[in-house]
């Protein structure tokens, strides 16, 4: 794998950016909305709650590492669509990158923009509502390597659907977030969910990030082994959505649809 033809993937996507004002504009204005949304939202509940000093890292603390997961996959998606949306995947393939390393390229290009999102997070979280990490400590860190695993997984099948069935399937992909959500529980414990949804909870990378963080929050026992798990869950999910990836490449270079990729084509 050369890291030097996975860095053009990044640098095609720079010069996308710097280029159009509009891509520039969903890095950081989103996400500053949803923490200030948020924000105001939990500042309002603990006016009115007994536990309200412990509702800031709880609930405004979820929905800064749901959005951090969010633009992770978006960020490898995105990426991907770019390429879909200017008709260049076929270009792309036609020259001596690997299958690896573009995926590799779309990895990187997420780290970068999910970076600008989780700063811009925050500052504003920070600044507007006085949300401290050190509330958190050095477990801020392990949480944010499982959702950015499970980030990059969702976002490699994500394009993996939209290169097997066309680039209408992309209306797939964006609920994706929202739709493991109600599982993962993200703003309330996992113990509230009926049995069979618990169950599936058990096999989501972050339902171990959320669970751990209420119970850090709350001064309770915190289990390293549970989060361990979640993380060998995450990178499970990765090998299983590269291996997707590839074997639906494989296919359309086989039977021809990567030829004929339009954005009428779904099949």
């Amino acid at each position: 794998m050369s890291l030097q033809r996975a860095a053009a993937i990044v640098l095609r996507q720079f010069y996308l950016i710097r280029g159009s004002p509009s891509r520039i504009f969903p890095l950081f204005v989103w996400v500053a909305i949803d923490i200030v949304l948020w924000g105001f939202i939990t500042r309002y509940f603990s006016s009115f709650t007994a536990t309200g000093l412990k509702l800031l890292p709880s609930l405004l603390g979820a929905v800064l590492l749901w959005d951090f997961l969010t633009r992770v996959m978006q960020g490898v998606t995105m990426a991907f669509f770019e390429d879909v949306w200017s008709r260049n995947f076929l270009n792309v393939f036609a020259s001596p990158i690997r299958v690896s390393e573009y995926v590799g390229g779309l990895v990187l290009s997420s780290i970068v923009t999910s970076s600008v999102g989780l700063t811009v997070m925050l500052v504003v979280a920070s600044a507007a509502f006085g949300l401290s990490l050190f509330v958190y400590g050095l477990m801020l860190v392990p949480f944010l390597v499982v959702l950015f695993l499970f980030g990059i997984a969702l976002g490699i099948f994500g394009s993996a659907l939209v290169l097997r069935l066309g680039p209408s399937a992309e209306w797939f992909v964006w609920p994706i977030p929202a739709v493991i959500s109600p599982f993962a529980g993200v703003f309330y414990p996992i113990s509230t969910l009926p049995t069979w949804m618990q169950l599936i909870s058990r096999l989501l990378p972050p339902s171990y990030v959320f669970e751990g963080m209420r119970t850090l929050v709350a001064g309770g026992p915190f289990s390293g082994a549970s989060l361990l798990w979640g993380l060998g869950l995450a990178v499970l999910y990765i090998l299983l959505a590269c291996g997707v990836f590839l074997r639906v490449f494989h296919h359309a270079v086989r039977t021809g649809l990567i030829a004929r990729y339009s954005a009428e084509s779904v099949s």
